[in-house]
């Protein structure tokens, strides 16, 4: 009986251990998750945030040249980031207005109107600014989503009412009634050849619903359907489920466009502006989104590296990895675990095992991004 009570004892005792052990390990892992998020905030503002004066900061997107380049696109990353630090009590609400009085500075004039829409590219040379006019949508929708996030995170009305402003502009000036489509820009409007273009990747459906829960127009949850849906049918052109960079919409349908209409050769392919997909389609439950999610990462998951971009028929447009392909990838997988792509979300981690680079702010931004706001790292 001794002897039972002993083994029983003996048994309880390890038990404890175990328990004690796992729980140790739990947070270590925990603290180091939370400190590598840290690490990366930081490397990131100080490597890109610059300021101009005590009120204003912006995203620089050619870091280690002469001049330096504020894109509305970076802005609106470099405020989304500001605003996920802040949660962690990493960032300032300092530092987002810094950002944020940058944004309001350079808002576009569209016959002689003032728009809420920013001016797509600022160039800093020797004090002087060249600022480019025209707006990009998908800079606009991240400077609204930035400040409709501030307003919850500092309870702040002046950033909604900043957010409700460009909301409208966006519908003004960057939407196509015909496609119930968001345009590229606010030049490609009626007149332009480029009216029925659409970039795969501001079909951002998240978004698109705090925008609707936000301001309560219906039209954001009809670009939702309709963006998603041209996705899909995008994605369903192909075995490998990849999308192209840009696409001609029209009311029922969608075709990846030709190379060189717009940007690049690689305009046509799932490259530099398509890469962010994933990302944008990974926290929505809407079967569509799913369905063209899934059927990238069981392409994605079937490649033995993931290079810099591909046709659409899976062949590697370039031989070497890159971040800005690999962080939205591990960004998607973090909300799809135990489906399948585990592999994924272990191989796309060497994105976490390097230094940010110091000299891209793209792959820089959005391996940020993902750090901090990755469902599971």
């Amino acid at each position: 009986m001794k002897r039972l009570n002993h083994n029983h004892h003996l048994s309880l005792y390890f038990i404890v251990i175990i328990a004690i052990f796992s729980g140790i390990m739990a947070y270590v892992r925990l603290q180091n998750s939370s400190q590598l998020r840290h690490n990366f905030y930081r490397q990131w503002h100080k490597d890109y945030v610059v300021k101009v004066n005590q009120q204003e900061s912006f995203i620089d997107t050619t870091p280690k040249t002469e001049t330096r380049t504020a894109l509305s696109e970076g802005q609106g990353y470099g405020m989304y980031i500001a605003v996920l630090s802040a949660k962690r009590k990493w960032s300032k609400k300092e530092y987002f207005d810094q950002l944020n009085n940058f944004y309001l500075k350079h808002r576009e004039t569209i016959n002689k109107d003032k728009t809420a829409l920013m001016s797509w590219r600022a160039v800093e040379n020797n004090g002087h600014w060249t600022i480019n006019k025209n707006s990009a949508t998908d800079g606009d929708l991240f400077i609204a989503q930035a400040l409709l996030l501030a307003s919850k995170q500092w309870h702040d009305d002046k950033y909604q009412k900043e957010a409700h402003a460009i909301l409208q502009d966006i519908l003004r000036y960057e939407y196509n009634p015909d496609t119930e489509t968001l345009t590229v820009g606010d030049w490609a409007d009626s007149k332009s050849k480029y009216y029925n273009l659409m970039r795969t990747s501001d079909v951002m459906p998240e978004f698109f619903d705090n925008f609707y829960q936000e301001t309560g127009d219906k039209r954001w949850l009809v670009i939702k359907n309709t963006m998603l849906k041209r996705l899909n049918q995008l994605s369903h052109q192909n075995k490998t489920g990849l999308v192209p960079d840009f696409a001609w919409v029209s009311k029922n349908d969608a075709q990846p466009v030709k190379p060189k209409t717009i940007s690049t050769e690689n305009d046509g392919y799932y490259s530099a502006n398509a890469c962010r997909v994933p990302m944008m389609l990974a926290g929505c439950n809407d079967r569509s989104a799913q369905n063209t999610l899934k059927r990238m990462l069981k392409f994605f998951s079937k490649r033995n590296t993931i290079t810099a971009g591909y046709t659409l028929k899976g062949k590697p447009l370039n031989k070497y990895q890159s971040a800005s392909f690999s962080a939205p990838i591990f960004y998607a997988v973090s909300f799809n675990r135990n489906e399948g792509y585990d592999d994924l979300f272990m191989s796309q981690q060497y994105i976490f095992t390097r230094h940010l680079p110091q000299n891209n702010y793209y792959d820089a931004a959005l391996t940020t991004m993902a750090a901090l706001d990755a469902d599971k790292l």
